[in-house]
């Protein structure tokens, strides 16, 4: 079987605008053939649900940078180690608490003499300002459990407040808009689990991934076909998956165009 896995924004979805719209030819190709869709984002669960719902998804998802996974109550056949029940999911944890979080980038910040604005201070139309979400969608983009975005009021102190953060024994990543910083978590973590979880249940798995950015580079990395959609990441990102294949086109175009031809409509 194949299973792809798939960032969010810049990739499934537009940069600016959010649509998924000019993706739906690949959509459709995939759910015709039965292909599990695994969206794997650093947005957080409330943020995803709504997206889900509305391209029908019914498969487990990745939440904030690998913080969790969330399967669908008996979407496999067998009983999920280390996972457990809640909403109707079976959630794989892999992060630090958000509130731990919150508190080391205020550390770090400090330490660093830079200053930061992260999710917990910010208010939604401050998120939606800096994003282009929607007031609604920025409010839920604020509603976290594993990861913390943030930017830097002053970029000459970055590498001073990234040292500071792995000196607490925290990760930091980059996705398109905001610096994140999380547990000893990534992408790469929850999607090799999962992986592991479709072989036990059907046997030899292709699996497939699409991103743009620098946090989606552990991921694309294990999968066995990696596809980085076009941005401006694009020469960053394939120094370090050099094995992958680039797009021709930006976001939800790219992706339904190396989709496509793998999956023919």
């Amino acid at each position: 079987m194949i299973a792809v896995f798939t960032d969010l924004d810049g990739t499934l979805l537009d940069h600016e605008t959010y649509s998924w719209e000019p993706a739906r030819p690949a959509l459709d190709a995939l759910a015709r053939r039965r292909v599990p869709l695994i969206l794997c984002s650093s947005k957080p669960r409330a943020e995803i649900e709504p997206l889900r719902s509305a391209l029908g998804n019914r498969h487990p998802f990745i939440v904030e940078n690998g913080g969790a996974a969330f399967l669908p109550q008996g979407y496999f056949s067998f009983a999920v180690p280390g996972a457990a029940s809640r909403d109707g999911y079976e959630v794989i944890e892999f992060g630090d608490r958000y509130v731990e979080l919150v508190e080391a980038l205020r550390s770090a910040a400090n330490a660093a003499g830079a200053p930061v604005r992260g999710f917990n201070v910010m208010t939604a139309a401050e998120i939606s300002e800096r994003s282009g979400l929607s007031p609604e969608k920025s409010r839920l983009a604020k509603v976290r459990e594993y990861d913390e975005p943030f930017y830097i009021l002053d970029p000459s102190r970055e590498s001073a407040l990234l040292r500071e953060i792995e000196a607490l024994g925290k990760r930091w990543t980059r996705g398109d808009r905001f610096f994140h910083i999380t547990g000893s978590n990534d992408k790469a973590t929850a999607v090799r689990r999962l992986t592991e979880l479709y072989r036990q249940a059907h046997g030899p798995v292709t699996t497939v991934g699409l991103g743009d950015a620098p946090n989606d580079a552990e991921f694309l990395s294990i999968v066995d076909k990696p596809i980085l959609v076009r941005s401006r990441f694009s020469a960053a990102l394939q120094r370090r998956v050099p094995h992958g294949r680039l797009t021709r086109r930006p976001g939800p175009d790219g992706w339904n165009d190396a989709i496509l031809e793998m999956v023919p409509e």
